[in-house]
């Protein structure tokens, strides 16, 4: 399909492109077509019309048609294989994007376009076949490339196409497989290699010469030049002359071996210039131009292994200090011999690029194909290469000039000489074009050397190349002419001597090689040189004398030193070779030739080898008797010289010979009587190495024994036919002897018959051209037939024979079936006793695949199919028996030997599976059939079941051979579909065989779950082409399986519960059709179970262990969940396991198990899901515990439950919840005991005694809570283990666990703890995990996590749900909607510890640690309106919902959270609302006061703001709300139970005037001078708010006497007698210092804060100056202040848009922000430490004008909407008993304090004591809320835990703030009747005694109705034996004079008493 097509006609079928489509028919321009979709298993056949413009057609074939029919292309396999594969990856690739890898994606990107290109080109056509093969090389290059990049499976191929497995033998393509896997890992070293050279330029400052540069490689360790050299030149400019001309200026130096890439082998470069004898003469002083030395630069080649390649090298360029060691330059460089050299001084620096290529040259011309088009020169190495081809034609002579030594002439300074060499013929004429200076320049005539300086004995070592062809190579000579060259003006050259030399001797012989030193012939300038027959009589060299002018030569002292090498393939330097070549004219040195042929080199004889072979041959056909033996020798001699690695390619030439060439008829007799003659005396030992030598020569001379046969009878038309045959019948009968000799050890004889069996096989393709396959098979038969069968003899003779054998099983006599059913049983044999004797298992390995190779698949043939039955009953079983010996070895450790073992192991199971292949039935039957016993046939089963096993172990084959593996699991389970039969037929009813059967099923089952066979996570088309082969053969197992199962009948018992794993595990796979086959089986089980002993207990154990592990493993899913549980069936005919069990008489304790495996698996199945998440969530923790206690409480199973604490603590620790991981392992802690029973190894435990385990834990848990801070519960534990060490009078251990507790007591006193924030989570939807649907939790922050940052990391780690924006309950469309629903808001804590809380003089250290530990209730609140709503003044109907929530477990505990267990709720009236409002700020005032007074605040603007911002709201009319709500006759009459209520509220209003009269005096003292303004408006305003109050004034000077707040509440001294105060002489009342009033009930609340009306704002006042840093609120029991849960307006527009980071956030509100970055010291204290409110009151309100209205109505519009939706903010505790229990148990009822009428301050009579610090309660700062509103979302967001939200500084007694949890925490109604009515109160007189409900500090806690399971007693807190008694609480009666201040008043009681603790004094 090329384009799209929608469809939308009738009949149409969209299509997209890609798709392919099969035509049926084509009519009017349309195509009806069908396509083939797979989806799962099921096939769905499409067939619609479409235009038929928008297909391109496409040749095909269509294989089994019908159902199943495939539709094959018939396109070349390459382009098939490209399309499929690149639709592969291009789903791949896009996921490279997704995951970030880059790189991957953009190389493949280049690789996908590159193929398509390719594609192109092979699908137009137009390529040659050459270029069509090296294109498609590139597309299968690249597709393996990029399989293996993405993972994908490697790809058996055959000449670039794909092989089809079921095409070929099994044993042909594991060798495939393995060769490409091969390839890939480990690439082949290539032999050859070659250095490519490229000159760029020559950098110097002042060149201004031309310049010759000379390149060549010099082997520094040897001392001599191993190439020729690259010779270029370089113009003025230090350039290139020609750069239009590569092939100048770049080189490649080829046929370096392996042994020449060494770090000795140096590039050498000297540098000649051209230009004036001296660099600095005048440019007009000499015309003429000489080769001067300029320098040499040196690179060693080992800088290029490494890299391979360097571009822009630089080399510096040296000179020698004297010119006469130019010669050695390069030399002094590399041994760096400074003294010699230094750098040029022009600084030269000589540009270059290298680069090293691998390969042979062909191939380096391929793979670099521009750089060969573009021109590069060839540089040879000096001589020929290491091996020499035989049609390589060269004749090169090689001439170094060396040196010379000349006279002075006659000057008084040396001479300047110049050598100039010519190449002269015979004829006297000078050669052209014959001298080569090196490759990049061509030849030239003649050479000029360059020119030493005043140099009499110069050297020079120039290496030139001759290349002088053949016929011009006789007659010629080198002249080489010295010239003196001067240095004047005229710079002439004048001639002053001359030397020759020829080139070949009279004889023939050339020049010799080496150093030959030529005489100097003196001349004149005008001597005539041009008739070289003048001077050619005359002698050479001093070594040789021509005439009788030795007198001549003795005068000259003159000599010139030339070396000479010659490198020809054509002529010769060895006479004895010229003599033996000219055999006819000296016929009696024949005999000597012959002798000496063994001593000439054997490149001497391989490049005359024709000749040789003629001579040799000719001198046989002429007197064989004589020379018969001798003949027969050199011919030996030469035909082993060709096995040598160097002429090993002159092979062919021989062979050529033989063919073409040869002509000696008759010399068969001769060569075989000789050969004879040898074989027959190899027990000769003085002939053993000359019979050797014989014995290896043996192909050869049978090739020729042969074609010389061949040659007789074509002449005589095949006379002696007969004496033919029966000399070699008995050439061979004495092979036969020689070869069953038996010998001990290794002797001369095993050597002899080791060379004889390495090259027979290559005999038998001589004998077929002669003999019939018969008759050659027999003779082979025979041969090998004679073979000893000893194995204990020679190693390496055994060795040799196996790979005799090899070959020939490899040879073409094998191929035929004929001789291969004659020689397949001597074959068989040998290799039967080598496997038995488990030796040469590679080489046994090697030629079984060879056998198997060569018979084909389906091959029918008879002959094939009883080559198989002689293959069957000879090596089936050895096979086995091979194959379980080498895989049970441990593996080698050596890689190299690692990977043979695996090559041995791969190529034995390729073998075994190609015989299993082959064998049809009657193969199988007859195997079977052949056991002559059952223990037999047992024995075979399990041998071959084992082996099937480790058959299918991944580590058999690599990952990517997938190919591979399913071909073996193809043949595997016919194999075992036939065996089973004997098995059923065989074992079954009284012959039973436990073991044979359950490795049956053992083998099935992990068949069934092979990687390789998991369909599901196969690509789309990699599925599809599976399931066409192969179907889905888990399944045809599956069926199996339960067929088997099904024939056992009574024998099933023996397999339960040992089955239950392994079948379960089957079951696991999500494949329909398997599950339904294997799910019945279990009720089966289960069914035999209960007949056998009444119940399946042991069914469940081991059905619920393994469901763990193996879902633990990622096996299972929810389909799997539903397949046990559900009743309608899913899949097929087969019904659920359920319905199943419901039809049985168990069916209650069937139904009863799958209930608890199907929850097992709901939590199995969400942990293994939570666990896949890569950091640790509470999503995990939850999950983990949730799994843990399903496994205590519901299955029991303690060794399970013990795991996964430790998988718990883990977890823990890795995300640092260090409290919650001691929680964790204290439960495995208390299922231990004090004894000294011994455990066993367990999890990372050792063996080792139960005290020694419990001790270790004690130790671990109490470094967990030490480091959580949770320093209480370790005390405990410190004190346990102590104990059992003084018990064992251990006193090292005692004195080192006192001190260790000792220090957390320390820890206590010294360090800060941070008290956590609390949140409600409720998790609803159907999509949550099920231990978390539609539950609600209580969560435990981490520190400083506020609600904002809480609500945003449940969001991550639940990405997909949707947060509610209110607090409500959720309705049923909610918890059943297919979504997730997250409502989260803060709850405050409600203490159960209230002892330590109640009691005077304990440091908030201590106080803070109970106020948040071990915590079962919190609470919330929620403000709604009842009734009417008076919008003058709102809080006559403003309600409060208080909602107390009981948890199963307490927090901390073992998780972070724990499910909501209950839920209580209450409503508070407006009036109770109103009086824990006051109460809270007056509490809040008492304590800002109080760390004032006590210097515990470094920054006095919290108590400013706090002052201020009560005065300021109560003079603007905020306490009048108050008694206008709740003090008018009308209220009063129509709520007469409220009067107490009433009365109380009056007397807050005038305690809070007290405080804040105290308040103002201690201000006064502490204020800056800055601020005195602000104070006196404070003063003022305070007036004015005393007479709004109905206060008489007090006097002017308001003074603050020095008050003792030891716990950061102001109260008086216990000791200290208080001024009774009388009004009037009212009453006498007994009171109190105004600041020693705490809250009735002081809660600490993190909760949201909310205002009601617009008339908040003038209760609460307008300042807009609070900070929500200061405003923190305390937690219970704390001496801080309780900041008040409802905020003005204006706090809600000003304080809470400061922790919202608001933009609208005023100036005056700034340095709240300022404050909360302060460190701890610089803030206020009641910054730094305030104590967590309860988050859930925290209700943040909208300013809305001048007040905001309570959002109690979600419809109502927008302005009247004044209160922000926030949960559980409006707290009243309405319904609380008052349980103030003083030490007696009795109940102090707070009295009531009147309005006072006197002036004076009653804080002036305050007894002084000495302040001392209170303690400190770390708190974090506020964050935005998550819910705004309990009704409805608010945009601005909510504070958490501000206490600016909860009541702010400015929110005074107006202030609607409350507090959620009282400092004596826990007033909880727990009666029926509503919340609504006035509780009843205790009296003084009916003391009411609380329960005490303090857990222990640490406690693991059972889930059960109502209260917690503690610990066992030895983990719990010791109690107190004598608590100290808490102090009275009395109510002092206040006395006007200091003089009664000693005496105590009694106890006046107030009349309505109030659920509210008196401070105690």
């Amino acid at each position: 399909v090329i384009a799209g097509f929608r469809g939308t006609v009738p009949h149409g079928l969209s299509l997209e492109i890609g798709d392919t489509v099969q035509i049926l028919e084509k009519c009017d321009g349309e195509v009806v077509f069908f396509c083939l979709f797979f989806f799962y298993i099921l096939c769905f056949i499409f067939q619609g019309i479409f235009p038929s413009n928008y297909i391109h057609l496409k040749n095909a074939c269509v294989k089994n048609k019908g159902q199943f029919e495939m539709v094959i292309p018939t396109e070349d396999s390459v382009i098939t294989e490209m399309t499929s594969t690149l639709r592969d990856w291009g789903t791949m690739w896009k996921q490279l994007y997704v995951r970030n890898e880059g790189d991957l994606f953009h190389r493949l990107w280049h690789i996908m376009n590159e193929i398509l290109d390719l594609r192109r080109q092979v699908l137009v056509g137009h390529l040659t076949h050459d270029r069509m093969k090296d294109v498609k090389r590139h597309i299968t290059a690249r597709l393996d490339w990029g399989n293996e990049q993405l993972g994908l499976d490697l790809v058996p191929r055959k000449e670039y196409a794909m092989v089809d497995p079921e095409e070929i033998s099994i044993t042909e393509l594991y060798r495939l497989m393995e060769h490409r896997h091969r390839k890939k890992d480990t690439p082949v070293q290539a032999s050859s290699h070659h250095l490519f050279v490229q000159m760029k330029s020559l950098m110097c400052s002042n060149l201004g010469e031309e310049l010759e540069v000379i390149f060549s490689l010099f082997d520094s360790k040897e001392n001599r030049p191993i190439s020729e050299r690259f010779f270029l030149r370089l113009n003025r400019n230090g350039l290139p002359k020609c750069p239009e001309k590569p092939e100048r200026h770049c080189s490649l130096f080829v046929d370096l071996g392996s042994s020449e890439l060494r770090k000795d082998i140096y590039i050498t470069v000297h540098i000649i210039r051209i230009g004036r004898m001296g660099a600095g003469e005048k440019k007009n002083a000499c015309n003429v131009q000489y080769r001067r030395p300029f320098g040499c630069a040196v690179l060693s080649i080992a800088d290029l292994l490494a890299g391979d390649s360097k571009d822009d090298l630089i080399l510096k360029v040296y000179m020698c200090n004297t010119e006469s060691d130019w010669y050695q330059i390069h030399e002094n460089i590399i041994k760096k011999l400074n003294a010699r050299y230094n750098l040029t001084g022009s600084n030269a620096g000589l540009a270059v690029s290298l680069q090293l290529l691998h390969g042979d040259l062909e191939q380096i011309r391929r793979e670099y194909t521009s750089r060969f088009t573009h021109g590069v020169s060839i540089t040879r190495k000096l001589g020929f290469s290491n091996i020499i081809m035989p049609g390589e034609m060269r004749n090169d002579l090689y001439i170094t000039v060396e040196r010379g030594e000349f006279e002075k002439g006659g000057k008084s300074v040396a001479r300047n000489v110049e050598v100039t060499m010519h190449v002269v013929d015979s004829s006297g004429q000078i050669l052209k074009d014959f001298i080569s200076f090196g490759s990049g320049e061509p030849p030239a005539s003649e050479y000029h050397s360059f020119v030493l300086y005043h140099n009499n004995g110069p050297r020079w070592s120039e290496l030139l190349k001759l290349p002088i062809p053949v016929d011009k190579f006789r007659g010629a000579h080198i002249r080489c002419e010295f010239r003196h060259c001067s240095t004047k003006e005229k710079g002439e050259k004048k001639l002053f001597g001359f030397s020759f030399m020829p080139l070949m001797q009279e004889n023939g012989r050339t020049l010799p090689d080496g150093t030959h030193e030529l005489i100097v012939h003196k001349c004149e300038e005008n001597t005539n040189l041009q008739d070289s027959g003048r001077y050619l009589k005359l002698p050479f060299s001093k070594g040789i004398f021509l005439g009788n002018n030795s007198q001549a030569i003795k005068t000259t002292k003159e000599s010139f030193w030339i070396t000479s090498f010659l490198c020809s393939t054509k002529l010769t330097q060895n006479g004895d070779m010229l003599d033996l070549l000219k055999w006819r004219t000296h016929p009696d040195k024949i005999a000597g030739c012959l002798s000496k042929l063994k001593e000439i080199d054997g490149s001497e004889i391989v490049k005359f080898l024709q000749d040789t072979l003629d001579t040799l041959f000719g001198i046989l056909d002429e007197n064989s008797q004589k020379y018969g033996s001798k003949v027969f020798d050199c011919l030996v001699h030469i035909i082993n010289l060709l096995q040598d690695s160097k002429f090993h390619h002159f092979k062919p030439v021989m062979d050529t010979y033989i063919e073409s060439h040869f002509a000696g008829a008759l010399a068969y007799r001769d060569l075989i009587k000789v050969l004879k003659w040898h074989i027959d005396r190899v027990t000769e030992v003085e002939l053993h190495e000359h019979i050797q030598e014989v014995l290896k020569a043996q192909e050869y001379i049978f090739k020729y024994i042969v074609q010389s046969r061949r040659l007789f009878s074509i002449a005589t038309g095949g006379q002696n036919e007969e004496e033919f045959r029966c000399c070699i019948q008995e050439l061979l009968m004495s092979v036969r002897f020689f070869l069953s000799q038996e010998s001990k050890g290794a002797s001369a004889l095993s050597q002899l018959q080791a060379v004889f069996l390495s090259s027979f096989p290559s005999v038998y393709s001589e004998l077929l051209k002669l003999f019939d396959v018969r008759e050659v098979a027999n003779l082979v038969h025979d041969a090998l037939g004679s073979l000893p069968t000893v194995m204990h003899g020679d190693e390496s003779l055994q060795a040799v024979k196996l790979q005799s054998i090899g070959k020939t099983v490899e040879s073409h006599l094998y191929t035929n079936p004929d001789s291969r059913y004659i020689l397949l049983p001597v074959v068989l044999h040998h290799l039967h006793m080598h496997l038995q004797e488990q030796k040469d298992l590679i080489m046994c390995a090697r030629i079984l695949s060879n056998i198997f190779c060569l018979i084909k698949k389906n091959s029918s043939e008879k002959s094939v199919l009883e080559e198989i039955d002689v293959i069957v009953n000879s090596l089936l079983d050895i096979l086995l028996r091979t194959i379980l010996e080498i895989t049970s070895r441990p593996q080698p450790s050596g890689s190299a030997m690692r990977l043979q073992f695996q090559d041995v192991t791969g190529e034995f199971v390729s073998c075994l599976l190609s015989l299993l292949r082959q064998m049809t039935d009657r193969h199988y039957q007859q195997l079977l059939d052949s056991f002559s016993t059952k223990e037999d046939l047992r024995d075979f089963l399990l041998q071959i079941f084992t082996v099937f096993r480790i058959l299918i172990r991944p580590e058999m084959f690599p990952k990517d051979w997938t190919v591979m593996r399913l071909v073996a699991n193809n043949v595997i389970i016919t194999t075992v579909l036939y065996l089973s039969d004997a098995l059923r037929k065989n074992f079954l009813n009284e012959n039973f065989d436990y073991k044979i059967w359950d490795s049956y099923f053992f083998l099935a089952v992990i068949f069934i779950n092979q990687l390789c066979l998991q369909l599901e996570m196969f690509t789309p088309s990699k599925k599809k082409k599976v399931l066409e082969k192969y179907g889905d053969m888990r399944v045809t197992m599956g069926c199996e399986i339960f067929s088997m199962w099904q024939n056992l009948g009574e024998h099933k018992l023996h397999f339960i519960p040992a089955l239950i794993g392994p079948f379960l595990e089957v079951t696991l796979i999500p494949q329909p059709d398997l599950r339904n086959v294997m799910i019945p089986i279990f009720h089966d089980m289960m069914d035999w179970e209960q007949r056998r002993s009444g119940n399946f207990k042991q069914v469940e154990a081991k059905l619920i262990d393994k469901l763990d592990s193996l879902m633990s493993e990622g096996k299972g899913d929810e389909t799997y969940r539903e397949l046990f549980n559900s009743i309608i069936p899913l899949f097929g005919p087969y019904p659920s396991l359920l319905k199943k069990i419901e039809r049985e008489t168990w069916r209650e304790s069937g139904v009863s198990l799958i209930a608890t495996v199907t929850r097992l698996m709901e939590r199995l199945l969400d942990y293994r899901d939570c666990m896949k998440m890569g950091e640790v969530d509470g999503k995990k923790i939850g999950c983990t515990v949730s799994l843990l206690n399903f496994y205590k409480t519901e299955l029991n199973k303690e060794e399970m439950y013990i795991r996964y604490i430790h998988k718990l603590y883990d977890l823990h620790l890795k995300a640092q919840n260090f409290t919650e991981a001691a929680y964790t392992l204290l439960l495995y802690d208390e299922l231990l005991e004090w004894s000294d029973r011994p455990l066993r190894e367990f999890l990372t435990y050792p063996m080792q005694t139960e005290w020694q385990r419990k001790e270790c834990l004690h130790l671990t848990i109490i470094q967990n809570f030490d480091r959580g801070k949770c320093w209480e519960n370790g005390i405990i534990l410190c004190r346990k283990i102590a104990e059992q060490y003084e018990s064992y009078y251990d006193y090292r251990n005692l004195s080192k666990m006192r001190m260790m507790e000792a220090s957390l007591y320390d820890k206590i006193m010294d360090q800060q703890r941070l008290e956590p924030e609390f949140f409600r989570v409720g998790f609803y939807g159907k999509k949550f995990p099920f231990f978390l649907r539609n539950k609600e939790f209580v969560c435990r922050g981490h520190d400083y996590e506020r609600l904002e940052a809480f609500q945003q990391r449940m969001l991550n780690e639940f990405p997909h749900a949707i947060a509610m924006q209110h607090a409500n309950q959720p309705d049923e469309t909610i918890f059943q909607a297919e979504a997730q629903y997250l409502q989260i808001y803060a709850v405050t804590p409600i203490p159960e510890n209230q002892e330590v809380l109640q009691r005077d003089g304990i440091p908030n250290n201590i106080k803070s640690f109970y106020k948040v530990n071990h915590i079962w209730r919190f609470r919330y609140d929620r403000p709604f309106h009842k009734g009417t709503k008076d919008k003058e003044n709102e809080f006559k109907s403003l309600w409060v919902e208080r909602t107390t929530l009981i948890l199963v477990q307490s927090l901390p505990g073992i998780s972070r959270w724990f499910e909501v267990e209950k839920r209580e709720v209450v409503e508070m009236s407006p009036l109770e609302n109103a009086i824990e409002v006051l109460e809270n700020k007056n509490q809040q005032l008492r304590t800002l006061i109080s760390q004032c007074q006590t210097r515990q605040m470094q920054n006095i603007n919290p108590l400013t703001m706090c002052l201020n911002g009560v005065i300021d709201a109560a003079v603007n009319g905020g306490v009048a709300r108050y008694q206008e709500a709740f003090f008018i006759k009308e209220y009063i009459l129509n709520h007469p139970e409220d009067g107490e209520k009433i009365t109380r509220l009056r007397e807050l209003m005038l305690e809070q005037a007290q405080i804040l009269e105290f308040g103002l005096a201690v201000h006064e003292k502490v204020v800056p001078q800055d601020m005195r303004p602000l104070h006196k408006k404070l003063v003022d305003q305070f007036f004015v708010m005393k007479s709004s109050l109905g206060i008489p004034e007090f006097s002017a000077c308001v003074q603050a006497s020095p008050v003792h707040f030891p716990n950061g509440s102001p109260r008086v001294c216990r000791n200290s007698i208080p001024v009774s105060m009388s009004p009037d002489g009212a009453r006498v009342i007994p009171r109190r210092s105004p600041l020693s009033y705490p809250a009735v009930n002081r809660y600490s609340s993190s909760s949201l804060s909310s205002q009601a009306s617009a008339e908040v704002s003038n209760i609460t006042g307008q300042s807009e100056s609070s900070d929500e840093v200061f405003n923190m609120q305390p937690s219970p029991s704390t001496s801080s202040l309780s900041s008040a849960h409802s905020a003005s307006p204006n706090v809600t527009s000003s304080a809470p848009s400061s922790a919202r980071a608001s933009p609208l956030l005023s100036d005056k509100h700034k340095h709240s922000r300022e404050n909360s970055c302060l460190s701890p010291r610089e803030r206020p204290c009641s910054a730094i430490y305030p104590i967590p409110l309860e988050t859930s009151q925290r209700i943040l309100f909208n300013h809305i004008g001048d007040g905001a209205l309570p959002r109690s109505d979600s419809n109502l519009p927008g302005p009247d909407k004044a209160v922000n939706s926030t949960p559980s903010s409006w707290s009243l505790d309405s319904g609380k008993e008052a349980r103030n229990t003083s030490e007696s148990g009795k109940l102090i009822s707070p009295p009531v304090p009147p309005r006072p009428a006197q002036t004076a301050s009653p804080a002036r009579h305050i007894a002084s004591v000495s302040p001392s610090p209170a303690g400190r309660s770390p708190m974090k700062g506020s964050v935005q809320s998550f819910t705004p509103s309990p009704v409805e979302y608010h945009s601005s967001g909510l504070i958490s835990n501000s206490p600016v939200l909860s009541g702010s500084y400015s929110s005074g007694i107006s202030s609607l703030s409350r507090c959620s949890t009282s400092e004596t925490s826990g007033f909880e109604s727990q009666g029926s009747e509503p919340a609504v009515t006035v509780s009843s109160y205790s009296t003084p007189e009916e003391p009411v005694r609380k329960e005490s409900k303090t857990p222990p500090p640490y406690s693991v806690y059972e889930r059960t109705l109502k209260r917690p399971v503690p610990l066992p007693h030895s983990l719990s807190i010791p109690p107190a034996t004598d608590p100290p008694a808490l102090p009275p609480k009395p109510q002092l009666v206040r006395t006007n004079n200091l003089e009664n201040s000693s005496r105590r008043t009694e106890q006046v009681p107030r009349p309505r008493p109030l659920p509210r603790k008196v401070s105690q004094l």
